[in-house]
């Protein structure tokens, strides 16, 4: 079987009527262009071009293997074009899976300005706290929180941050401050949990030397870090709140940072995907926009 490549190289050298003229058309050194017709003849077993120092004269064989040389060259281009109007056009469906957490105040501004910048992307968003399976669930990007344990899959991070201790000043005003992670045990504790009897908060100290591990059962628990600050605004207690969900509570001072020297330690916000090879135009484009976007929506984040 002839090579489809050499066969389009010899339509473009009839075209050109030169070896040197295909060369410059194809963008490759006229020797490769003069080794492919070669190759070419040598498959088919014919002489295709009568060559001299002046001209090209076409073999009879030549003149009917032309005809089809054409056909794989119009086709080859007609390829191509696909190929390039894919590339350039940014469209089609974009499946997210995220967090509820992120959901209002990263998600939700990113995803609208994305498609304000792509109109023809369709966005499909999922959301839960649990790990999806990109392959079978079919979702392009997750937006994840902590270490990436998957091997097989690539993650980009767009933000580094950690939780923090807060409570209303309020709750402040009618409560002992608690100087240390032990003396939270005398304060009502408001956790993120899924149904466990008790949680664990780990801090360290802003010396980096001492480190400590409060384990408690929790006044109140939900799966949902908008509900909690919903909770530590009326004044329940005390309770962690990742720095991205209502930011705007501390901003204001409507929740007041809790013993402060005590920190909790750093998390990662990730896009993660199922590879890099042959990642589809809008995934491509999304996860860079995203990872700019990100870190001006948050450009003071606690770490």
């Amino acid at each position: 079987m002839p090579d489809l490549n050499s066969l389009v190289v010899f339509a473009h050298v009839i075209e050109a009527n030169s070896f040197s003229g295909a060369a410059r058309i194809l963008k490759m050194p006229t020797s490769t262009v003069s080794r492919r017709i070669a190759e070419l003849e040598d498959q088919l077993g014919v002489r295709l071009i009568e060559r001299s120092t002046r001209r090209l004269r076409l073999t009879d064989a030549g003149s009917e293997v032309l005809e089809h040389a054409r056909r794989t060259a119009e086709l080859s281009d007609a390829v191509n074009n696909v190929a390039s109007n894919l590339l350039s056009h940014v469209s089609g469906t974009l499946r997210l899976a995220s967090p509820p957490s992120i959901s209002d105040t990263l998600l939700a501004p990113i995803v609208g300005a994305f498609q304000e910048s792509y109109p023809d992307v369709r966005v499909q968003i999922f959301i839960t706290d649990r790990i999806v399976d990109h392959v079978s669930e079919g979702v392009d990007l997750t937006f994840r929180v902590g270490d990436l344990k998957d091997s097989s899959l690539v993650a980009r991070r767009i933000l580094k941050y950690r939780h923090q201790l807060v409570a209303s000043p309020e709750y402040m005003k009618n409560h002992k401050p608690p100087g240390n992670p032990k003396d939270l045990l005398n304060h009502r504790l408001l956790a993120f949990s899924f149904w466990k009897p008790k949680c664990q908060w780990s801090f360290v100290h802003v010396n980096g030397k001492k480190r400590e591990t409060l384990t408690f059962q929790p006044y109140f628990s939900m799966n949902d870090y908008a509900g909690l600050a919903t909770a530590l605004l009326a004044g329940a207690g005390i309770g962690d709140l990742p720095p991205v969900v209502e930011p705007h509570l501390l901003r204001e001072g409507r929740l007041v940072e809790v013993m402060p020297k005590w920190k909790f330690r750093n998390f990662d916000l990730s896009l993660v995907h199922a590879g890099n090879r042959h990642m589809p135009r809008a995934v491509r484009v999304f996860k860079e926009f995203a990872a700019n976007m990100a870190p001006q929506l948050f450009p003071k984040l606690p770490a």
